[in-house]
């Protein structure tokens, strides 16, 4: 099999990792260049021996590549995204898949129009554990979903909020965290239909949220909630027990409950916990196991699934639309926080 030639654009640190996937000599697909005006990656592409370009339109010109992962800042998505698809190049674009709704609609529409593929690089999605996760629910070991929770508490350093984006509106720890979060629920429970939350910046005293508390409602009719907090000393959340950065201590936790009328599952331990079918009683004993997946780094597999998208043997994990609603999910917690109402999500995809 040919290798599927993909090309990177913007070698900042997300970037570099996916430069890192397409090097390390898979057979399905490879690296075709980088796009990235800066000195650093210039000298880095001349240091590791594969071209870098100063612009998107030069090295899509020169290279012709097969797709492109856009790792480019937010606001640069869509103009970066575009480029790609006006030459008929599938599109891998980082979360979130736009910095504003009506921009991401632009992109996925043209991409729609063009029959381009689009995917958005929510990459837990790829992860064994929410796969396996997944699988459990869609095999309906839990019975039907009734109620979830998730939550991300992890206090962050004083000197992460040096940098003055994270400070205001857009860089609290609803946007920059729990979108990740959010899409993992999606994954595994379905769309969401309806949000209310409550929010708050007091500890901090930033013009942007610290804390947030959402009440979820998804289309299947579970309800859920979420709690987000970047100022609470606690190991609650995915990042501290999935062990999926090497780099990140690990703490035996769980940050996702989903339950069902058969049974529950917890994640990233994946305690799955269940009553025999007809005897779903408080009064007796639940069989438990705990299932076992293999540790793996989820960017391989998602630049396999986006090879495959591109030669047309594979649907995306999830693609640009779904990386819209999960923004569009993301978005209504601040906005019902700030409001005080329910939000609909199909009133934020209008």
């Amino acid at each position: 099999m040919k290798p599927t030639r993909i090309a990177v654009i913007g070698a900042g640190l997300i970037g570099r990792k996916h430069i890192a996937v397409l090097r390390a000599g898979r057979p399905d697909y490879t690296l075709a260049g980088v796009a990235d005006p800066s000195p650093a990656a210039m000298k880095e592409a001349a240091d590791l021996g594969y071209p870098c370009y100063p612009t998107i339109a030069a090295m899509l010109d020169a290279e012709k590549p097969d797709g492109a992962v856009v790792a480019v800042p937010n606001q640069a998505h869509v103009s970066a995204g575009l480029e790609c698809v006006e030459r008929g190049v599938a599109v891998l674009v980082e979360k979130p898949f736009a910095d504003t709704l009506a921009e991401g609609k632009r992109l996925v529409e043209t991409a729609e129009r063009a029959g381009v593929p689009t995917l958005t690089g929510h990459h837990r999605r790829h992860n064994g554990i929410m796969r396996r996760a997944a699988e459990v629910i869609a095999s309906g070991g839990l019975g039907r979903i009734v109620a979830v929770n998730g939550m991300w508490l992890s206090r962050k350093p004083e000197d992460y909020f040096n940098v003055s984006w994270r400070r205001e509106l857009g860089g609290g720890p609803v946007l920059i965290n729990a979108i990740h979060d959010i899409d993992c629920l999606r994954m595994l429970c379905g769309d969401v239909v309806s949000v209310r939350a409550a929010t708050s910046g007091a500890t901090r005293g930033f013009a942007v949220e610290d804390t947030a508390a959402a009440v979820l409602t998804f289309a299947n009719g579970a309800v859920g909630t979420l709690l987000v907090s970047d100022v609470a000393a606690g190991p609650w959340s995915w990042e501290w027990g999935s062990r999926e950065n090497p780099l990140r201590p690990f703490e035996p936790e769980n940050c996702y409950i989903i339950a069902g009328t058969r049974g529950s599952l917890a994640v990233p331990s994946l305690q799955f916990r269940w009553y025999e079918p007809g005897r779903e009683n408080w009064d007796l004993e639940m069989t438990q196991q705990r299932l076992h997946v293999a540790l793996e780094d989820a960017y391989f597999e998602q630049m396999r699934n986006f090879a495959a998208v591109i030669r047309g043997e594979e649907a995306p994990r999830i693609s640009g639309r779904g990386g819209l609603e999960t923004l569009a999910t993301t978005l209504a917690i601040t906005e019902a926080g700030r409001t005080g109402g329910t939000v609909t999500i199909a009133d934020m995809l209008k």
